[in-house]
């Protein structure tokens, strides 16, 4: 149930069961894990907020990226605390997104750009309190 490209558990985070779609999409598409698509029952994109699942420890934010509307395909990603400015994450993995830097107890911002050059930037997604294995929503691609 999961693991497509660093999405983790796909039925846990209500995609269902239909990890075969996702594949097809990559494979029909030409992608690779560093772009892929989200899927349910064969949409690209799910309505709703981009999600952004704080994962890591305190010297390591390891951010997962999903329910990407517009295009799909996140390109770059920037992150803000509180107290800092914008900073741009690396890809670790398919839609984990990295940065060494500590931001605990500041309240985060998000900044996704996807392969059309569309940005969003989500102010404030996470409160000054939040915590590792929490999925927090912002804006979203129209």
């Amino acid at each position: 149930m999961g693991g497509a490209c660093g999405y983790g558990n796909l039925y846990s985070q209500g995609y269902g069961t239909n990890t075969a779609a996702l594949s097809t999409a990559l494979f029909n598409n030409g992608l690779s894990c560093g772009s892929c698509y989200e899927i349910k029952c064969g949409t690209l994109h799910e309505e709703g907020r981009i999600r952004f699942t704080i994962n890591g420890h305190s010297y390591f934010n390891l951010v997962l990226i999903t329910n990407v509307g517009g295009a799909g395909d996140v390109h770059a990603v920037s992150i803000k605390g509180s107290r800092t400015g914008w900073q741009a994450m690396s890809r670790n993995w398919g839609q984990n997104w990295q940065s060494n830097t500590y931001l605990n107890g500041q309240s985060l911002s998000f900044k996704v750009t996807t392969s059309d050059g569309r940005t969003v930037v989500s102010n404030n997604v996470a409160p000054a309190g939040w915590s590792f294995g929490q999925t927090y929503g912002g804006g979203q691609f129209r």
